[in-house]
């Protein structure tokens, strides 16, 4: 048996890693204490209205009542999704979700990249903070008063822009009514609306390419055009494929109020989207249990989609996102 003195000094010598490791973590902590304390409030925000709700979902796989709880709600399994993929309504559901979607992908993620591109090439100052400010502002007003814009702009009763239609071909068009131009409708709110605030990261950005590049480049006979290409986007490209990779992520999030505000009887069969699905069934039903089914449907199709788009990204050599 070894002497009980030998024990204690290799059991010390075992635990001085560990003990090593501990003090390094926390010397860490103590030299960035407030950085971690102005941490404190986004994590508190995340744990309290994202993490901890999420055990909620639970009852898609269960037959919910309020009044018996988590504990005495019945399970029913798949019944929901089932339910849920079986009805008439899904695939019209979908289809509408996934071209608003694919319009937003399509005409209004490229914007605030070229609007930054284009506020980047500004040099002077003054000129460049108003331009920044009066697309920054639009981000701040709410989606009742963008819809009551352009409710004011292009309804058929005296709207500005059904006025001068008017006048140039004596014909009013329905804008706010046909469903054909409920699609458009959406998009041009969401650009006018969010494009401008969607500049900031990529100005950011550009802010950090380093100016000896470009002073290389015109030496070399460079325009323009040419810094743009080979400097400016491959700078900014990383940054560019991380957005959109979380943007994947809430690909089938069409977004509730703008779409709610701008559903009438006659664009609902185009305009009808899961979200608003959602609404009717879970809220003004009180069908908790499905809604929430089609809820965590919608979660997993985005966690696939990031999944696949940062599996992507790797193979073609960038970051991702993890």
């Amino acid at each position: 048996m070894l002497p009980p003195w030998f024990r204690i000094r290799i059991n010390a010598i075992a635990s001085a890693p560990a003990l090593s490791r501990r003090d390094g973590w926390l010397k860490d902590i103590a030299r960035d204490r407030w950085l971690y304390l102005m941490l404190l409030p986004g994590v508190l925000y995340f744990m309290a209205f994202k993490y901890l709700p999420m055990y909620g979902v639970v009852i898609a796989f269960m037959d919910y009542k309020p009044y018996l709880g988590f504990a005495e709600s019945p399970w029913v399994g798949w019944k929901h999704f089932e339910r849920f993929f079986g009805e008439p309504q899904f695939w019209q559901l979908f289809r509408n979700t996934a071209v608003l979607a694919l319009y937003n992908l399509i005409f209004f993620f490229p914007l605030p990249i070229m609007l930054a591109l284009l506020l980047n090439e500004l040099r002077r100052e003054r000129f460049k903070r108003f331009v920044q400010t009066c697309v920054y502002v639009p981000h701040f007003v709410s989606w009742v008063v963008v819809v009551g814009i352009f409710y004011l702009l292009f309804t058929t009763e005296g709207g500005v822009i059904n006025e001068l239609i008017f006048l140039l071909t004596g014909e009013r068009i329905a804008f706010l009514l046909e469903p054909e131009w409920f699609r458009t409708m959406i998009v041009s709110q969401q650009i006018w609306k969010e494009a401008g605030w969607g500049t900031i990261i990529f100005l950011a950005a550009l802010a950090g390419v380093d100016l000896q590049l470009y002073e290389a480049a015109r030496i070399d006979g460079a325009n323009r055009w040419h810094l743009l290409w080979h400097i400016t986007l491959p700078a900014i490209r990383s940054t560019i494929v991380i957005l959109l990779i979380l943007r994947l992520g809430n690909f089938l999030d069409s977004g509730f109020e703008q779409i709610f505000l701008m559903l009438t009887s006659t664009n609902r069969e185009v305009g009808e989207v899961f979200d608003t699905y959602v609404y009717m069934r879970g809220l003004t039903q009180a069908q908790y249990s499905y809604s929430t089914a089609v809820g965590l449907f919608k979660s997993v199709v985005g966690l696939a989609l990031v999944v696949g788009a940062n599996w992507l990204a790797r193979r073609s050599g960038e970051e991702g996102v993890y």
